[in-house]
């Protein structure tokens, strides 16, 4: 385990987490969705409420009318990207597979890409798009500690869904298998 460098304020501290994790899982995120992960840690940070209710719900809620969609389409998505990236092991105690929240935050970031104009929509394009990757740079933040974010079986999982490569690579570190590409393994 590596010792913690602090950093003078909190945006420099998970900056500099997410940096070290990008390398860790040899991902290099824009600079925007960069940008964005240190600030969606940031708004996270100290909010135990964070599981208080099923996903499911929260995006079912957000398909309604009213000026709060966007901002519940993107808690949700945010929520789905920390639940697969930082808590993984959530999705094993609610009986769902990781993949569940990938698919449910893709799609609540790709439904906010189409509400919302300007620059934002790219940014939620590029969220939805780039979900595994970011998610995969979590996996690795939470790895800096030296326990995998995943265990065995959820990692092959994640790597037949959805091809991340923190899967793949927790898998070669906590197994002598070898994972081969299924039929049903999408790229992403």
């Amino acid at each position: 385990m590596k010792s913690l460098v602090l950093q003078p304020t909190d945006t420099a501290q998970w900056h500099a987490l997410v940096a070290e994790a990008q390398q860790a899982c040899q991902h290099t995120l824009t600079e925007t969705l960069e940008s964005y992960l240190v600030f969606m840690l940031m708004r996270f940070t100290g909010r135990p409420d964070l599981v208080a209710r099923a996903m499911a719900l929260e995006f079912l809620d957000a398909q309604g009318e009213g000026s709060q969609k966007p901002d519940m389409l993107r808690d949700v998505g945010d929520k789905c990207l920390l639940f697969s990236g930082f808590f993984p092991k959530l999705a094993e105690r609610r009986l769902v597979r990781v993949s569940y929240f990938v698919r449910l935050g893709r799609s609540a970031y790709r439904q906010l890409a189409m509400l919302v104009d300007g620059e934002s929509d790219r940014l939620y394009a590029q969220l939805s798009e780039a979900f595994v990757p970011v998610m995969d740079v979590l996996q690795a933040m939470r790895g800096l500690s030296g326990e995998p974010a995943l265990g065995p079986l959820a990692a092959a999982e994640l790597w037949a869904d959805t091809g991340s490569r923190m899967a793949y690579q927790t898998l070669g570190e906590t197994s002598s298998a070898i994972p081969v590409s299924g039929t049903s393994r999408r790229k992403h």
